[in-house]
């Protein structure tokens, strides 16, 4: 097999065990805070808040370094570092006995969180910029797989074998994932011709994307994109609630909020095939129409089977926004500062994985959960109209001679 799509199989693998493993502890983070024993209702709700929250803040905060010393040491290094890192944490999570301890190992486990965002640097660096949104739309599948099948083995395996060895087992996957990148990947980079290699200075990175208005707007597309969906993750369960009559309201709100993963991972990569063919950035502008377009009517529904048609829909078209925003990224930006800019893309994410469930909750406490669908899915329809102008902005600038730009310049 060739190394290059050696190291995409196996990075698609590693993804899917990396991304069950962050999601399997998830569904039972509020009991398990319970059983430590000693903490109130409500302090288990916050803690459990604050823990969940936590690691996306601090994975915020250090993702652009993680990025950076990728490019400089080799993005194999950060997978390897990381991969680990988070087994460790995880490993522990399953003796401690204090909400406290388990709040500081989440942060940690953020300090980790590096692992996805450095793999698609790596298969990034490897892709031909012409079929890079198809590639890295494959290696999306695995993540969005993982994300899908953690919360439901990590329930099962809670329910059978106890919550600790719950923790004991994801850590064990972790380490297997990144005993694969270890074993089977060889860091390649694909040259692109006239490109030159060299290192870049923080700051020579940030002017290159303060100089792109459109790869800001990619940044903010990436950010909202988990806003809008975690901003009603918390709230699904309720939601389902006053649809249905029904005792099974877990599994059920479960379903509502993993088919719009099984969306991802029907289309991610037939997205990335388009956008190759006739742009990234097109295919974003008409995505985040279509995502408003399912999102918002979500908020009308009568019927289970309504919310859960339209949340299917809806994956289907913000499944294709995550690897068009890398894509793009691959395209605009020279192989030795693309780590480093590929992780203020995830920064961004991360943001939106924080900024989302305090607005859903803020606004479902004040106006409704249907007021929720209704302003979050409009910031599709409010971004795609700031795409379209920054779009256009960018085309009337390159259709102008180069004398006068230089002119408008001086």
């Amino acid at each position: 097999m060739k190394v290059k799509k050696r190291n995409l199989t196996i990075m698609w693998f590693a993804n899917l065990f990396v991304g069950a493993s962050m999601t399997m502890v998830l569904p039972f983070l509020s009991l398990y805070i319970d059983s430590f024993g000693g903490y109130t209702p409500a302090e288990v709700q916050r803690w459990a808040g604050l823990t969940f929250g936590v690691s996306f803040l601090v994975a915020f905060l250090v993702s652009p370094l993680w990025g950076r010393i990728g490019d400089r040491f080799g993005r194999k290094k950060i997978l390897i570092g990381t991969g680990f890192g988070i087994a460790i944490s995880v490993f522990l999570m399953g003796y401690v006995q204090s909400a406290e301890s388990l709040f500081v190992l989440r942060a940690f486990m953020g300090l980790a969180t590096g692992f996805i965002p450095a793999s698609m640097a790596l298969i990034s660096a490897q892709s031909d910029k012409r079929t890079a949104g198809e590639t890295l739309g494959t290696l999306q599948t695995g993540t969005v797989s993982g994300g899908l099948l953690g919360p439901l083995m990590g329930g099962m395996i809670a329910d059978t074998v106890g919550m600790q060895l719950t923790f004991l087992i994801t850590s064990s996957v972790l380490v297997l994932a990144t005993i694969l990148v270890i074993v089977g990947v060889k860091e390649v980079i694909y040259e692109e011709k006239g490109e030159k290699r060299r290192r870049y200075h923080w700051k020579e990175v940030l002017q290159h994307i303060g100089a792109k208005p459109v790869l800001i707007m990619v940044m903010v597309v990436a950010m909202l994109i988990q806003l809008v969906n975690f901003s009603v993750q918390p709230l699904l369960a309720l939601y389902v609630d006053s649809l249905t009559q029904t005792e099974n309201l877990a599994f059920l709100a479960g379903l509502a909020f993993s088919v719009t993963g099984l969306g991802n991972l029907v289309a991610t990569r037939k997205w990335g095939q388009i956008g190759d063919r006739i742009g990234h950035e097109k295919i974003m502008l008409v995505l985040l129409l279509l995502s408003g377009l399912f999102f918002i009517p979500q908020a009308f529904v009568t019927e289970l089977w309504h919310l859960i048609l339209l949340r299917f829909l809806f994956g289907i078209a913000v499944g294709g926004l995550i690897p068009c925003t890398t894509a793009y990224i691959r395209q605009v930006c020279p192989i030795s500062m693309q780590g480093e800019v590929l992780g203020y893309n995830q920064s961004f994410r991360f943001l939106g994985n924080v900024i989302g469930p305090v607005s859903g909750g803020f606004i479902a406490g004040t106006l409704g959960i249907p007021m929720v669908f209704i302003i979050t899915g409009g910031l599709f329809f409010v971004a795609a109209i700031c795409l379209k102008l920054v779009l256009s902005h960018e085309n009337s600038d390159n259709k102008q001679p180069k004398s006068s730009r230089q002119e408008k310049t001086v």
